[in-house]
């Protein structure tokens, strides 16, 4: 059970302003990592504040995507990744890359992520969003907080 569990959290679209990544080896996380991003030009929807709570201001000062981006590399590269609606995560990583020009396949991870959201579906569980997965599983969580959040998926993902 060695694997890297991400969630980010967005600014507009794939823009991130938050990233968590929790590094799990042999069933143990031995490493977390949580910071605020910087997305282009500072701009948030207001659904996305509504949604984590993040607002400008808290990323006036904030490295940019390409500036996190060697912590991010460092804790994904060669790993199994997962993250709770894979297909999110890993499209706003991808899309981030691409847009500072950084090349994903770099990173060698698989063409899909492990899903928690899957998995719990898979299981039956109804419905899946991470709220419910961990109210079902007794995972604290603070949701929309990005280390919170990849916390919990990767506690789920110890549990499958």
């Amino acid at each position: 059970m060695t694997f890297t569990a991400i969630d980010f959290e967005t600014a507009t679209a794939y823009h991130p302003c938050s990233v968590g990544i929790v590094t799990v080896e042999n069933g143990i996380i031995v490493d977390e990592f949580v910071t605020l991003i910087k997305p282009p030009n500072n701009l948030f929807s207001p659904f996305t504040i509504q949604v984590h709570g993040i607002y400008p201001h808290d990323t006036l000062h904030a490295k940019s995507f390409i500036q996190v981006y060697p912590e991010i590399k460092k804790r994904l590269q060669n790993r199994v990744v997962v993250a709770h609606n894979e297909s999110f995560d890993r499209n706003v990583l991808a899309k981030s890359m691409v847009l500072y020009g950084l090349d994903y396949a770099d990173l060698n991870l698989a063409a899909r992520w492990e899903c928690t959201v899957k998995i719990y579906k898979s299981k039956g569980l109804k419905p899946t969003k991470l709220s419910d997965c961990c109210r079902e599983m007794n995972i604290v969580l603070n949701h929309h907080e990005a280390l919170s959040d990849a916390r919990a998926c990767a506690k789920l993902y110890l549990l499958r």
